[in-house]
């Protein structure tokens, strides 16, 4: 599932297209947004896809191998660990995966280059020589080597960057968010479930998805309020100076903290800031953090921010 944490970046930067758009449609702009993140639910589908790929391609390489007019020893009793991982095997069966890489046509046929590339990488690596060398593998091994390869290795290929900005978009900033899920969804695969291991949804449960909803349009239908509250703290600065991509940090950021009574405003506070270190300038942070930190405490002690559920009524900034 997507975490709060893109689905808040995928509604920042709907926000700045939204606002970027000649004929600025509230509609059209929810739509692009909530097809932003069905992109970004392909791309995990297409990553796991990808190692299928690999090991594929590895199995191919055993097999000319073994078809030389003169193979040695080592063509002919080659090592197969990789080729039988236990976890890739799943997944190649697995039905949710194999049902939307049909549905979307999702392929990576037309990259061998880079299959081949990534394949090289991951054999040159300590992580994959242990693994082949290990005297006893296991299913948990299986596992392990598959999100290591993740983590250290397929994330770091500027060629996979390369060929997924040339095919979508949507999946500029999407990767490493993507491959955790990869990895959380490889650590709950069960060897006896077989080709039913489930693979995440798109959303955690329909509050996510109404969440998202509900803050695009809050932060657009409540503009002038929120910028207001924002210009009113900046006394030293006119608005039109400040860096249009912090106006929207802290335009959601007031949106989340006013409407989402069941959020703590710490939790949105501290998300908005993290967003803003790499969204926006080096020195954005510590200005939205004034800003923001501000404008809450004028909004609390005029009650406009009211927290209601266990453990909120009544927090502190």
């Amino acid at each position: 599932m997507l975490s709060r944490r893109l689905l808040r970046i995928k509604i920042l930067q709907s926000l700045y297209a939204h606002y970027k758009s000649q004929e600025p449609s509230l509609a059209q702009s929810e739509k692009q947004l909530f097809f932003s993140i069905e992109k970004t639910y392909d791309l995990y589908h297409y990553l796991l896809l990808l190692i299928i790929e690999i090991v594929d391609y590895a199995e191919s390489r055993i097999e000319l191998a073994k078809k030389k007019k003169i193979p040695t020893s080592e063509d002919l009793n080659p090592n197969t660990r990789f080729i039988e991982n236990k976890l890739v095997r799943q997944l190649k069966d697995n039905v949710q995966l194999i049902t939307h890489l049909k549905k979307t046509k999702l392929s990576w046929v037309n990259y061998p280059e880079l299959i081949k590339g990534l394949f090289m990488k991951i054999t040159e690596s300590d992580d994959f020589k242990r693994y082949m060398s290990d005297d006893k593998t296991d299913y948990d091994k299986d596992k392990r080597i598959i999100a290591r390869l993740f983590t250290y290795h397929i994330v770091f290929s500027e060629e996979l960057y390369s060929i997924l900005e040339e095919q979508s978009i949507f999946w500029n900033d999407d990767v490493q968010f993507v491959i955790n899920m990869i990895v959380k969804t490889t650590k709950k695969f069960r060897e006896e479930t077989g080709t039913g291991n489930p693979l995440m949804p798109m959303y955690r449960n329909p509050e996510d998805k109404e969440f998202v909803k509900r803050l695009f349009r809050k932060a657009i239908i409540h503009e002038d309020e929120y910028i207001k509250l924002i210009e009113k703290y900046t006394t030293n600065w006119e608005i039109d100076r400040i860096a249009f991509m912090d106006i929207l940090v802290m335009q959601l950021g007031i949106a989340e903290i006013i409407e989402f009574q069941d959020i703590p405003t710490k939790v949105s506070f501290n998300e908005y800031l993290e967003i803003a270190k790499f969204y926006s300038t080096p020195k954005s942070s510590h200005f939205i953090n004034g800003i923001l930190d501000k404008v809450i405490h004028q909004l609390k002690k005029d009650k406009i921010i009211v927290k209601k559920g266990r453990g909120l009524v009544g927090e502190e900034t």
